[in-house]
């Protein structure tokens, strides 16, 4: 799922098909619809909860560290309900093996 904001480049046709090209669901809705914005929302409360209220950081750079840390480490090895309960790299690899034009040669 890639979540933008609600600019004309993420909005425009041209965007969607090759979102669809690449299997890739784009949650931008009409304004106000609250249930567009709800994996997001949940990630960062997520990193909120888990993470960032439980430490304090001397600079922003251990913030982000800690961020990208928390991502890879954490996060991005659980199990998601939304992506049909694959880690986020197993639902990456199943992505690019579908859109691999050299994946059927492999095979």
């Amino acid at each position: 799922m890639f979540h933008p904001d609600r600019g004309a480049q993420y909005t425009s046709g041209e965007f969607a098909t090759g979102a669809q090209y690449l299997d890739v669901r784009l949650p931008v809705g009409r304004t106000g619809q609250c249930w567009d914005n709800a994996v997001a929302e949940s990630f960062f409360s997520m990193l909120k909860n888990e993470m960032y209220h439980h430490h304090r950081f001397g600079t922003r750079a251990r913030a982000r560290l800690a961020v990208a840390d928390y991502i890879d480490v954490f996060y991005n090895r659980r199990r998601h309900s939304t992506i049909n309960y694959q880690t986020p790299a197993q639902a990456m690899n199943n992505v690019l093996a579908r859109t691999d034009p050299t994946a059927d040669q492999a095979a």
